[in-house]
């Protein structure tokens, strides 16, 4: 479904199915490449790391900490990276739905591990330059506001646009103040 889709395969604007999954797919793309950028910022701050001279001082949980968010940075990179393989692999065979669907759901686990891959990046850190309990609530902290903003936003935002839906529907929609 679409985001203007009225859940019922209507679409408020005047085009093809094959349009709006071309207007899907590269409003998806945009979204990543957005998301990317953060990503790659953060896949270069733990590359540079190992190679600091305090890297060697690390303890055996801040090392672990610090493979646990690279290899998380990996992850993330590959679910954000794979709708353009995907994309490249099934173009011209007329799988343009499919292909936003699958990508939607990629980019949806990518979140979810970025926001695991910058919660264990704050936890080093913190971890680093406090301690581990300071470390704990830091990451604590992050997690929430991932969860927060990416999660529980959308969820709070889609229900009041699906309420607005209905009573506009019903003939007793809102006079726009509020």
């Amino acid at each position: 479904m679409s985001d203007d889709d009225d859940g019922h395969g209507h679409s408020s604007r005047d085009e093809t199915e094959l349009e709006r999954a071309d207007r899907n797919f590269a409003e998806l793309l945009q979204e990543l490449r957005v998301i990317q950028t953060g990503v790659q910022i953060l896949f270069a701050f733990l590359l540079t790391l190992a190679f600091q001279a305090r890297f060697p001082t690390l303890d055996s949980f801040q090392r672990g900490t610090y493979v646990t968010t690279l290899m998380l940075a990996v992850v993330a990179a590959a679910f954000f990276t794979a709708p353009a393989a995907v994309h490249r692999a099934l173009f011209r065979r007329g799988a343009k739905k499919e292909i936003v669907s699958v990508s939607s759901r990629l980019a949806g686990i990518g979140l979810v591990t970025l926001a695991l891959a910058l919660t264990s990046a704050v936890l080093l850190v913190v971890d680093v330059v406090h301690g581990t309990p300071e470390g704990i609530v830091a990451a604590a902290a992050t997690l929430l506001v991932c969860a927060g903003l990416w999660g529980l936003l959308p969820l709070a935002v889609g229900r009041r646009v699906a309420r607005n839906g209905e009573r506009s529907r019903s003939g007793s929609g809102d006079s726009g103040r509020g």
